[in-house]
């Protein structure tokens, strides 16, 4: 696949983003030693990569939103591969899918579009998802991710100028589950762009997620929520490219674990390129450990190439629950079990919040729920 509109002098080339490619040969298999990959769990998938040589296409089902917005795309055809170059094997697996799905977002939609991928086994499978929102346009769209699947996903987004989009994706696997995926998003002259990650099921979830600008005065925030119980590997990868003057970005992630060999990865990576001058960008990732025998990784990296910023910061904290505050509660007579309840509760609302869907929030908070049991824990 070419395409003429991301060129290597594009893109940021480190050892914290490779560079990217379209051909799988060009990704060499992981080790597990590169810088990229140091976190991740190899080892639980030694035979994936090869396997997914001879996958199935994942079908993406649309549960709810306009028809006419619901087509195909080929490799090579406008939008897709126009944003998203992979920076990995599996990405470039998942760009080679024959057939990409594509929602066209055109004009102002108070309803959300819904989005469903759902796994029925654990033979290989990937999916390619294209999100085009038209300039001055305003939507959100929900992808939901449920059953049992070793899949890899790639979501392409291209943000118009003067539009609005959230895109909202939630890792709600079965236990057994793998999932990797790219996502990719470029934020035109003047837009609006928000992502939120709440990963919650599967075995070993990585996604990397990534902002671009394509013009001056684009604002990204990136939020994430995840939960990861014994023998989870949860990882969140986010890099945002600062390449145009006036950009906003803001990052809020924060997790929890319980139990033995839970394990979270969270790296934030923000470049701030010569000619982005008057950004402003903030990355936090806050955790909250609630049993013995996890492990939690958070590391925010910051490259400033110009000086003539608004204001750049990053943050990363890990730490069990506050005394004080359960003190506090138990001496109103709230029992230790619902005061480590509340507590955790608070800790993701903030976020959670930010949704602008009841439904969603609602619903994610009862799964959060579920996940405490601490009465059962301990």
């Amino acid at each position: 696949m070419t395409t003429a509109h991301v060129t290597p002098q594009d893109t940021a080339v480190s050892h914290l983003h490779p560079r990217g490619s379209f051909v799988i040969e060009d990704h060499r298999l992981p080790t597990g030693k590169e810088e990229v990959w140091r976190f991740t769990p190899i080892g639980q998938m030694e035979d994936f990569f090869d396997q997914m040589l001879e996958r199935a296409s994942m079908p993406i089902t649309l549960e709810a939103g306009p028809d006419k917005a619901w087509s195909w795309l080929k490799p090579g055809a406008f939008p897709r591969g126009s944003v998203l170059v992979p920076v990995d094997r599996p990405a470039a697996i998942a760009a080679s899918e024959d057939q990409a799905r594509h929602v066209v977002i055109d004009g102002a939609h108070a309803d959300p579009i819904r989005l469903s991928i759902h796994g029925d086994g654990l033979d290989p499978s990937a999916a390619h998802l294209v999100i085009e929102a038209k300039p001055a346009s305003s939507a959100t769209v929900v992808l939901t991710h449920t059953g049992l699947a070793r899949f890899i996903g790639n979501v392409e987004i291209r943000v118009g100028q003067a539009a609005s989009l959230t895109v909202v994706t939630i890792q709600d696997w079965d236990r057994g589950s793998v999932h990797l995926g790219q996502h990719e998003a470029l934020v035109d002259e003047g837009a609006t762009y928000r992502h939120i990650a709440v990963s919650l099921g599967g075995d070993l979830v990585r996604l990397q997620n990534n902002v671009s600008y394509a013009g001056s005065g684009g604002d990204a925030e990136l939020l994430g929520v995840y939960f990861a119980d014994a023998g989870q590997h949860l990882e969140h990868r986010l890099f945002i490219d600062h390449n145009h003057p006036k950009g906003v970005s803001h990052v809020d992630y924060r997790g929890a674990l319980q139990g033995e060999r839970a394990e979270s990865v969270w790296v934030g990576d923000v470049l701030i390129r010569p000619a982005a001058v008057g950004i402003e960008t903030y990355e936090a990732n806050k955790n909250l450990v609630l049993t013995d025998g996890c492990r939690v990784h958070a590391v925010p990296n910051l490259e400033i190439e110009t000086g003539e910023i608004l204001g750049a910061g990053h943050s990363a904290s890990t730490g069990r629950f506050d005394d004080e505050q359960l003190f506090y509660l138990k001496s109103r007579g709230i029992t230790e079990t619902e005061a480590r309840h509340l507590v955790v509760r608070g800790f993701f609302s903030a976020i959670l919040a930010r949704i602008g869907l009841d439904d969603v929030a609602a619903t994610l908070m009862s799964r959060i729920d579920k996940e405490l049991a601490f009465d059962k824990e301990n």
